[in-house]
């Protein structure tokens, strides 16, 4: 399936980004004025995004980022967040009492700025733009709150990082689960122990499976997932972390 040439099936993160071919503001502007005509709830748009283009903060958001390769080296930095802050300082000054001091609030702003994002990420890869997503805004919700100056009320969710790819860094298409496992038709169909293999089997085919398992000392893929990648202590303390800041 192509659209307007620009093809979803083969697309993937970029990485490595072009130090020569100029990423504009007037370009970004555009397509985050595109985004933002992303479905939102209520038409609220309970969203914020920071753009970090000096090099100097690029580098400091790069460090926070744990020094990611897709960080260090992007021509702009994104950082999506949810914002129920400014619907709330318009609705004070408008004598409205909002509801949203909750978890179904901050739900909410979390889902617009998601759909927002992707709604960004779409348009700058149709235009020939990489991105890459980093989710490890969460590792220090203090870090990057500090850094980008967020008053209370917005939360930073995730970054993209984004520009001309590199030369010779196209995109590889991404592993993804078979389309079976994902879509459930009229009603959500159960999993049976042999349709979870089925499932899986391709991604624990892939060549850089049996090297993921060896380097990290474990017997299986779903151990290097689940206890490696994201084990239980990291995700008590983001957990703990977005507790502070969100209404939960």
């Amino acid at each position: 399936m192509k659209i307007n040439n620009f093809d979803p099936l083969s697309r993937g993160s970029v990485r490595a980004f072009s130090k020569d071919k100029i990423l504009t503001d007037e370009m970004l502007d555009e397509l985050l004025e595109g985004a933002a005509q992303a479905p939102t709830t209520g038409n609220m748009q309970l969203y914020s995004v920071v753009v970090t283009r000096r090099p100097e903060a690029i580098e400091r958001m790069a460090r926070l980022h744990l020094g990611q390769p897709a960080a260090v080296n992007c021509q702009a930095l994104l950082t999506f967040c949810a914002d129920k802050y400014r619907f709330g300082r318009w609705c004070r000054l408008r004598k409205a009492r909002t509801g949203f001091e909750n978890l179904s609030g901050d739900l909410l702003a979390i889902v617009d700025a998601t759909i927002f994002a992707e709604q960004f990420t779409l348009l700058a890869e149709a235009s020939g733009l990489g991105c890459c997503y980093l989710g490890t805004v969460t590792y220090d919700l203090d870090g990057f709150c500090r850094e980008l100056k967020l008053p209370r009320g917005v939360v930073p969710l995730f970054s993209i990082a984004v520009g001309w790819p590199a030369e010779g860094a196209a995109p590889r298409p991404c592993d993804r689960l078979p389309l079976r496992a994902v879509v459930h038709r009229e009603e959500y169909r159960d999993y049976s122990d042999d349709d979870i293999e089925e499932i899986y089997s391709a991604k624990e085919a892939l060549p850089e499976s049996p090297r993921f398992i060896a380097e990290n000392g474990k017997e299986t893929l779903a151990q290097v997932y689940a206890e490696v990648r994201y084990p239980e202590e990291l995700n008590r303390k983001i957990s703990s972390d977005l507790t502070r800041y969100l209404d939960i």
